[in-house]
Order: structure tokens, then sequence, then C-alpha cells
């Protein structure tokens, strides 16, 4: 969570939702790796993601979830339909719960040529977030 932390610090993200039995600060180990960006970076855990999903829908936020399915678009090939996106990671290892896949309005994953096709969930957020700069930004308003 640290590395999360961190890279949410550096695109300048609003806040981080962290749910089901994600670590939450403060931690030493998040604040380990996070080297104090856990204290720049707006976070809330919720017990279920029920309630932060029906919020999110309500106030037109598109639900974009970073995981590999059958209908997944490339994130290189990936056309955001707003600029209102709440990027959805999963477990390390089992990605994002069944339950709420059919909850996604957009699957995206990482093109990868390796034998592995898998990613650190850290590192995976951080090519993702770095895409959506990309996308987002346009050369007038980079700093």
């Amino acid at each position: 969570m640290g590395a999360a932390f961190r890279s949410a610090d550096a695109f300048g993200i609003k806040e981080l939702w962290l749910s089901g039995y994600t670590p939450a600060p403060p931690r030493p180990e998040i604040t380990k790796t996070a080297i104090g960006a856990e204290e720049h970076v707006s976070w809330n855990s919720f017990p279920n993601e029920k309630e932060p999903i029906r919020w999110l829908k309500e106030n037109g936020y598109t639900l974009c979830g970073l995981e590999q399915t059958d209908s997944s678009v490339m994130l290189n090939d990936l056309k955001p339909p707003s600029k209102k996106i709440c990027l959805v990671l999963g477990n390390e290892v089992t990605g994002i719960d069944d339950t709420i896949l059919p909850l996604l309005d957009i699957a995206v994953e990482i093109p990868q040529f390796g034998s592995k096709h898998s990613l650190n969930v850290s590192v995976a957020a951080g090519v993702a977030l770095y895409s959506f700069f990309e996308k987002f930004s346009s050369p007038n308003t980079r700093s």
C-alpha cells in the first residue's frame, strides 16, 4: 500500500479508497514504503465495497477495473469516457473480486509480452496512473 500511496501522490490523485482487508495507515510497513505520502494523499477505508461503489455511480464516476478479462480493453487503446474515473485495483493474486467485476463500467489491462502476464499491484497502478496522466493532460497543461 505504501507504493500505491507514493504513486497516487506523484500523479496528484485526489483520494484512495481502501476496502476489504487492504491495510490502512497508520502502519509501519506503509509508512516505510510511502515515505510520508500517506500524509499527503487523502484516504478512506470501507469494510465492504457496496456503499462506495453505489456513491461513485450515483455521482457520475466511471468504474474502471484494472483486470484481465474476456472483454477488457488494452490500456493503450482506452478512450476514457470522462475525467471522473475510479481506478479499481484487485487482490495481488486473485485480482478484482467476482462480485465487483459486473459492477465495473470498463475493464482495462496492461499489454504484456513476457511469459508471466502479471504485475505487482502497485506497479500496475503506477503504469495505469501514468497512462491516465498522458490521456488527460495536454502539452499545454504539463509542467
